[in-house]
């Protein structure tokens, strides 16, 4: 609900609307994952055909020979251990030849380059020194590069698999099935034929197939995948319930919003999967990081050759200190420093309730020195609750005052009328019908019940008409009151408030240890908007601001160098939302299709924006991490494959150099896997 619809909510009791934006279509995802699943099972056979092949070929090797002190030659074993290394190149190595092909055509020179160069220069030498050329081959250097460059890939693969697997569980929440209510029968129909305004059944602890409104019983779901709120919600008729969430012991009737393709559910998907096909400026700078380095490593391996060549040492020798350089350059961990941590963060960021759409908007989080707070459903629960009843006629008691507002008020969906309507469901009151309903322009409500004339009014209509307020009268400044009259006297008042939401103390705390800034930027008055803001602790507050107005406010405050995020609903508050530096949506349901925001909370929960900061620079982080690692280890480990400790003794074999190269893809990736979302209080929430 827009912050200005609790501006002074007595001033208007007219029927009030609530306007929902289109929400996208349902992805599909079938095809995608099909191809990543049949890619990760093409690595696993390639690599254990080659670790089956590699035994024969390492035991023929008269390198390895050599060092075991054993002679196995035998006529005609090096066109065997020829054969075997050319199914090897071709079979194991076929993936690396083909991305070879791929970079050059696209211009795009990377990992597959560098390592398709490694073992061509490999396999080819070998060949020559079988048919004449003086040297020793370094066929099994060849099979164990390629047999540790398909296990890498495995394992890189498989790691993206299981960052994506959230969002798979995600979409496996939509039920195949549901049970339509069609003339007092139940049909069972598949969930992609509902359309708005079905009517389905939803049996205990059964998933609810669309989104839609209660239409009949009552029972606790549980939201967490969607929403990250681990504790059951109860629901009652006229509430909202999204699809995927599952039902508890009651049994439900609900009317359906919308297509299963316009779901609640549908749109956390097609979020996620465009926030991790989108790429921000840390991983653009990533991907230049990866082409300069595949530069790097072909003039380093060249030049290394042409060094040992030209000063004397062997062919073998430089081929093989050559072949070292670029496997050791191989920039297959910073290829994957960030994404790793994107795919990370969305999955978990989707099943938390932090839906990333913009990526370089998330990583900005980071920075972020000052939030702006919509008050109204974000720092408070955002509904009007009956606090206080005074009844000023002893023939009418507490429950009678309520009656007699509620019959007025049951028409109205303004906040003040739900407010008392809920109140008189709890008290099991029955509501009186009404006659003469007429709305008096800003100051209330009248109508006849029971043959009394009843009015429900502010403030303000009973000083423009001289009726005294009561002596005993008190209000504090969160409150708003109603007067209830019959006959034009006086008989009794209803006080109501938005409470406060207990997490936004701690919120605001938080915020404060993390040197963030909070303010209030509210269309209450003045008197609300501080009692508000001093009870959090918040550094300041901005009172009676129309929706346009909002907009300047932001640009002031960057004005004064700060870097700015404004919360709102996505829809009202779209052109400070579009203004500030990081653009946050709050609320469920309809709102998740907000477009001027560049991060959606599925909650209005501050601790859920608190969680967005502490994760977004905790996600920032790991890509730096992996950014460093990836390319720092290449400062050690490059001069010592190419040779500067040689006469120390001190080398590294193809083989070692492969082996350093996934051990930093393998590090990338645990770190990567270390990424946990944090509370709004700073704890670890668990993502198992």
């Amino acid at each position: 609900m827009e912050e200005q619809k609790m501006k002074n909510p007595e001033m208007d009791h007219s029927k009030m609307n609530h306007s929902n934006m289109k929400q996208g279509s349902n992805p599909t995802m079938g095809h995608e994952g099909h191809d990543h699943h049949a890619m990760i099972a093409d690595y696993k056979r390639r690599f254990l055909v080659v670790l089956i092949l590699t035994i024969p070929i390492m035991l023929l090797s008269t390198m390895i020979q050599k060092f075991m002190g054993v002679d196995w030659q035998f006529t005609g074993s090096p066109y065997i251990l020829f054969g075997l290394s050319t199914g090897v190149f071709f079979y194991g190595g076929w993936p690396f030849l083909k991305g070879f092909v791929n970079e050059v055509k696209t211009k795009s020179p990377g990992m597959m380059v560098l390592i398709a160069f490694a073992i061509t220069v490999a396999y080819i030498y070998s060949t020559a020194i079988v048919f004449g050329l003086k040297g020793e081959d370094f066929f099994w250097e060849l099979a164990t590069l390629i047999l540790i460059m398909l296990l890498g890939h495995w394992i890189e693969m498989k790691s993206i698999a299981g960052a994506s697997r959230e969002l798979e569980l995600l979409v496996q929440l939509m039920p195949a099935d549901a049970h339509m209510v069609m003339s007092d029968k139940v049909h069972d129909v598949k969930t992609d034929t509902l359309k708005e305004n079905d009517i389905i059944l939803v049996k205990p602890g059964e998933k609810v197939a669309a989104d839609g409104i209660i239409l009949e019983g009552e029972s606790y779901l549980n939201e967490s995948m969607l929403t990250g709120e681990s504790t059951p919600v109860k629901k009652i008729k006229g509430d909202k319930v999204i699809a995927g969430s599952i039902n508890g012991n009651g049994s439900i009737k609900v009317t359906v919003s919308h297509a299963a393709k316009d779901s609640f559910l549908s749109q956390v998907v097609k979020l996620v999967e465009d926030a991790q096909k989108s790429k921000s400026k840390t991983q653009l700078m990533a991907d230049t990081a990866a082409r300069w380095l595949t530069l790097i490593a072909i003039v380093s391996g060249i030049s290394t050759f042409l060094f040992w060549y030209l000063t004397g040492e062997s062919l073998a020798f430089a081929m093989e200190r050559m072949v070292t350089v670029i496997v050791i350059c191989c920039p297959h961990a910073l290829g994957l420093a960030v994404p790793l941590v994107v795919a990370k963060s969305t999955a978990l960021s989707a099943k938390n309730g932090l839906l990333i759409k913009n990526r370089t908007a998330f990583e900005n989080s980071r920075k972020i020195t000052t939030i702006v707070f919509d008050k109204t459903g974000t720092l408070t629960v955002g509904k009007f609750e009956v606090s206080k009843i005074i009844s000023l006629k002893s023939e009418r008691n507490e429950n009678e005052i309520i009656r007699l507002a509620s019959a007025l008020e049951q028409q109205s969906e303004h906040p003040i009328a739900t407010g008392i309507l809920q109140k008189a469901k709890e008290l099991s009151i029955v509501i009186p019908s009404i006659e003469n309903f007429n709305a008096i322009t800003g100051k209330g409500v009248e109508a006849t019940v029971e043959s009394k004339k009843i009015l429900v009014v502010s403030p303000g209509y009973l000083k423009e008409n001289n009726i005294e307020l009561p002596k005993d009268f008190t209000a504090n400044d969160t409150e708003t009151i109603v007067f209830v009259l019959m006959d034009n006297e006086l008989i009794g008042y209803v006080a109501l408030s938005d409470k406060i939401r207990p997490e936004s103390a701690e919120a605001i705390k938080t915020l404060k240890e993390n040197h963030i800034k909070s303010i209030l930027l509210t269309g209450d008055n003045n008197k609300v908007a501080k009692s508000v803001s001093e009870t959090l602790g918040m550094d300041s507050f901005i009172a009676e601001v129309l929706p346009n107005q909002k907009l300047e406010k932001i640009k002031e405050l960057q004005a004064k160098g700060e870097f700015v995020a404004m919360t709102g609903d996505g829809v009202n508050d779209a052109p400070a939302l579009a203004q500030a530096d990081v653009g946050i949506a709050v609320g469920s349901g309809s709102d998740i299709a907000a477009e001027t925001a560049g991060i959606i909370l599925v909650n209005s929960n501050p601790k859920d924006i608190v969680s967005l900061i502490l994760f977004g620079k905790a996600t920032y982080r790991k890509m730096i991490q992996n950014l460093m690692w990836a390319t720092g280890y290449n400062i050690v480990a490059l001069p010592l494959a190419a040779g500067v400790l040689y006469k120390l003794n001190i080398m590294l074999t193809p083989a070692m150099g492969a082996g350093l190269m996934i051990l930093s893809t393998v590090v990338v990736a645990i770190n990567a896997s270390l990424l946990k979302v944090k509370n709004g209080t700073g704890d670890k929430v668990k993502n198992d």
